[in-house]
């Protein structure tokens, strides 16, 4: 039986003799320690090879209700502690041991918790807060992402993401819209590194480009090179359809239209009034015109319904053609006749031609690679509902699900803002990247 009682620990006072603690003893090595200030905190000292040491044990709790360390506890550990004394074990050094296991422990077990790719890229984002030069550049980090990468590995764990896993979400974009694809990948690379870098993942990043990824996919520059319609970099598309608007004529305005729906000249050329419903914002293109031989319904945004308000104004041809030939009213403008538009834009004076990133002079069907390459850096809809907007058929088994729906309200916010993008005035536009940069 100890010295000490729990009523004496709770009235032990400091004498105030001294600026030191002053201690109490309660046998065998046991102290209870007393601050200056009246702090109370229990301490063991013992001799080993001839060297006197103390532990402390804790912070004294006379009465047991403040947390701390109660009487009956305190001798437990100083008991505990005499006992590795006589097997020869310092108990200070043995306490820092299985402190420092219990942590070497508890960090394995962060490792292992299961973190996917998604929360990993989110907390990626976060890290890098301060650190991106603009907002949008951030949110266009995030948009290609949302729309490439979270479908197909979002929901993986980023320990177990491989390199089959990263061509899942890679070869589907690879050719059709390769500067975006190569963002995506330098972006999983990123999140991968960040990954191992806080102890989430081990071993190589199955996104690295060189001696990895470039054995298997075509060098994006080389994709490049094989498209067949040269396209106009995204960001210059707003400039384009501000040159474009004081053109006039009903050619400029079927351009326009395409434009803005992302369609093909072919379906904008032969469109009639009876396929437009203007109270509901909807062009209902008949499948004998589409090249997927199947209806296609497009949301038309406020400004592809201004171009038709326009084509209204001007007056309804007997064909009831919404763009007739000016030659003859009951025919269809010609394909030529669209593409003469961009010719003489080119060609006027004062102007620099509208090329896409190798000096070629861009074609009214490449706008529709610009929408697509605009949806798949800055918009979170996904690329299925891109590819829906565009009507391609869908060949992808994944995919192949959405097919069961055209997605026209989901497509309607994507139109919509591609409407509003493409309305941008030049002083609205920030850091617009030269002709010969392309993309960037």
């Amino acid at each position: 039986m100890g010295n000490l009682t729990a009523r004496a620990v709770a009235a032990a006072r400091h004498s105030g003799k001294s600026k030191r603690p002053e201690r109490v003893g309660d046998g065998e090595g046991l102290y209870l320690q007393i601050s200056p200030a009246g702090g109370k905190s229990w301490l063991f000292r013992y001799a080993l090879r001839d060297r006197s040491r103390e532990m402390g044990l804790g912070t004294a709790d006379p009465d047991g209700r403040s947390g701390g360390v109660t009487l009956a506890e305190a001798r437990d550990k100083a008991a505990t502690a005499r006992r590795l004394l006589r097997d020869g074990i310092d108990p200070l050094a043995n306490r820092r041991a299985m402190e420092e296991a219990a942590r070497a422990a508890e960090e394995a077990a962060q490792r292992t918790v299961r973190r996917t790719f998604q929360e990993v890229a989110e907390a990626l984002l976060v890290e890098r807060e301060s650190g991106w030069s603009n907002p949008k550049h951030r949110a266009q980090w995030e948009a290609t992402l949302k729309a490439h990468a979270f479908p197909h590995i979002g929901a993986a764990a980023v320990a177990e993401v491989s390199t089959d896993d990263v061509l899942d979400v890679l070869r589907p974009i690879w050719n059709l819209t390769p500067e975006t694809a190569s963002r995506v990948r330098g972006r999983i690379e990123a999140v991968l590194d960040f990954a191992r870098a806080r102890g989430w993942r081990e071993g190589e990043n199955p996104a690295r480009w060189r001696g990895h990824l470039a054995e298997v996919l075509p060098a994006p520059q080389r994709v490049q090179r094989t498209q067949h319609h040269p396209s106009l970099p995204w960001r210059e598309v707003p400039a384009f359809m501000a040159a474009l608007r004081k053109r006039e004529g009903v050619a400029a305005h079927a351009l326009a239209f395409a434009i803005l729906c992302a369609a093909r000249t072919g379906e904008v050329r032969l469109a009639r009034w009876r396929e437009v419903d203007l109270d509901h914002a909807v062009w209902t293109v008949p499948a004998e015109r589409m090249k997927a031989r199947r209806r296609h319904r497009v949301p038309l945004s406020a400004e592809a319904v201004a171009v038709l308000r326009e084509m209204e104004a001007m007056g309804r041809g007997p064909s009831s053609l919404i763009f007739p030939s000016t030659a003859r009213s009951s025919a269809a403008l010609s394909d030529m006749t669209i593409s003469a538009v961009i010719r003489r834009m080119n060609e006027g004076e004062g102007l620099p031609p509208w090329c896409d990133g190798e000096g070629r002079p861009v074609v009214p069907h490449g706008f529709r690679s610009s929408f697509r390459d605009w949806a798949g850096e800055t918009r979170p809809e996904g690329r299925e509902v891109a590819e829906a907007a565009l009507a391609h058929v869908v060949r992808d088994k994944v995919e192949a699900a959405y097919a069961r729906s055209d997605l026209l309200d989901r497509r309607r916010g994507l139109m919509d803002a591609w409407g509003q993008w493409c309305s941008k005035r030049p002083a609205e536009l920030v850091q617009l990247p030269s002709r010969s940069q392309g993309t960037g």
